[in-house]
């Protein structure tokens, strides 16, 4: 999302806060989905995605700026389609469209898990796009609120120090043998990703929207995953994904935020085809 997009939702939010009515208050009875459609998807036809994508999420918040999230792909494997994008949309946050993720052609990704800030009560939209051009929506209600707007877990300073560090891990079982079988690994990025209505605890001045909105996942040359991310990811991304290893001795990952800066790191995969 540009950044000057979020910065026009983020300034619209906490003018609502101004006025003294809650945003929860403000929607009262009004649901944002249909524009969202509109806006997002440019009005495209949704189609039940009981049976094609899955999400998770608690129904009740322990922290709002940190919400777990999994969205799992369903296609029945004598479905000769495949899922191109999943598309999360948090109806009530100040910039609904938290991330988009693109799954490469060869990689089948069929599970992806984040962490999400939740502003209000609300409900979280997952949206597959086939391929076959046609769109599959699935919901789940989410009881959170403040997440945007909550302070950093870690000081400035820290989130200084931090910024652009990358670790990967892989959690392959010794029972899933060869390379080809499905792997499941993690990738997280030391990054802010402050939302622009976070409140800085010492001048009391809101700090500007600053944020990973681009990472790119490959195992050796072939596209794993794409993900477009907005402010809703929390602070320090972490994308855990499963997909099909096809034998490649290196996964590496770049990922890019709003104010230019390029992150990039490789990793040996350990014992491919073993």
């Amino acid at each position: 999302m540009p950044r000057h997009r979020a910065r026009l939702l983020c300034i619209a939010s906490l003018f609502v806060i101004a006025l003294g009515a809650p945003a929860a208050l403000a929607t009262e009875g009004y649901d944002p989905w249909p524009g969202l459609v509109q806006d997002i998807f440019s009005n495209r036809p949704m189609n039940d995605g009981s049976d094609v994508i899955g999400i998770e999420m608690p129904a009740r918040a322990e922290d709002a700026a940190i919400v777990p999230v999994t969205l799992r792909t369903k296609l029945s494997p004598s479905d000769s389609r495949r899922v191109v994008a999943i598309t999360l949309v948090i109806d009530e946050n100040p910039a609904p469209m938290a991330a988009k993720f693109t799954l490469g052609p060869d990689a089948n990704v069929s599970e992806i898990s984040t962490r999400v800030r939740v502003n209000n009560y609300t409900n979280v939209h997952a949206v597959a796009e086939l391929s076959d051009g046609k769109l599959y929506v699935s919901k789940i209600y989410v009881k959170a609120s403040g997440g945007c707007s909550a302070p950093a877990a870690k000081n400035l300073e820290e989130a200084k120090n931090r910024l652009g560090q990358m670790r990967y891990r892989q959690f392959a079982k010794p029972e899933q043998g060869p390379a080809s079988s499905t792997r499941e690994a993690q990738i997280m990025i030391g990054h802010p990703n402050n939302s622009g209505l976070q409140m800085d605890q010492i001048t009391q001045l809101y700090i500007p929207a600053f944020f990973v909105n681009e990472l790119h996942i490959w195992q050796d040359d072939s596209p794993v995953l794409a993900m477009e991310g907005g402010i809703s990811i929390s602070e320090d991304p972490n994308i855990r994904f499963t997909y099909v290893s096809n034998g490649a001795k290196h996964v590496r990952a770049e990922a890019k935020d709003t104010d230019g800066h390029v992150f990039e790191h490789e990793w040996k995969v350990e014992n491919p085809g073993t």
